[in-house]
């Protein structure tokens, strides 16, 4: 399963893409950030971080789309941008038809860590282990992202079986059109992200 995962933001939105499967090693995809300055008016940098994500569609081609759920925060100001953000990436992923999940911050923390009360830090430590990587992603909107992505790869994956074999079983044991992806590129370059197991 190829997943993308999307840490909301506006002067920065994590993006980190992995592939892999329950029980077995993920492997790193690309992992980036796209970042708006905080003086531009809100339509010009939701067109960029559209732009970003669009272009990471293209090239990762994912199976689905990992989100962070937008929570209630004290400052108004900040937690408006992040859902703005979070609807570009449901929108971009819907548009091509691809599942979208939303993924509490806990939710994530409890999956990758076991601990849903983690800190950025316990996270990022996580996830450059996990990916077998040799330094931490950052910023930690980076780590988040690929966070979201390890997190559905292995909640999801489970679901994912289940629907197959619902569809398997409706359509009297065929394969449903559209299951298992061949010939997509096993490492990509988009929005400048790192290759490989190297990090920034």
């Amino acid at each position: 399963m190829r997943v993308m995962g999307v840490d909301p933001g506006l002067t920065r939105c994590g993006l980190g893409a992995v592939e892999g499967r329950p029980g077995a090693p993920l492997s790193l995809l690309s992992v980036g950030v796209v970042r708006t300055p905080a003086d531009d008016d809100i339509g010009s940098r939701l067109v960029v971080i559209e732009a970003e994500i669009e272009r990471w569609l293209d090239e990762i081609r994912p199976d689905a789309v990992a989100v962070e759920r937008v929570f209630a925060q004290h400052n108004v100001r900040t937690v408006m941008g992040t859902a703005q953000a979070s609807a570009v990436a449901i929108v971009c992923a819907a548009r091509r038809g691809l599942p979208v999940a939303l993924h509490t911050p806990s939710e994530v923390k409890a999956a990758i860590t076991g601990n849903g009360n983690a800190d950025k830090k316990q996270v990022g430590t996580m996830v450059t282990r996990l990916l077998r990587l040799d330094a931490m992603p950052k910023p930690a909107d980076a780590a988040d992202a690929l966070a979201l992505a390890i997190c559905h790869v292995w909640r999801g994956g489970v679901q994912h079986r289940l629907a197959d074999a619902l569809a398997r079983a409706r359509s009297g044991g065929a394969v449903p059109a559209g299951s298992g992806r061949t010939g997509r590129p096993g490492e990509v370059a988009a929005g400048r992200p790192d290759r490989g197991g190297s990090t920034r």
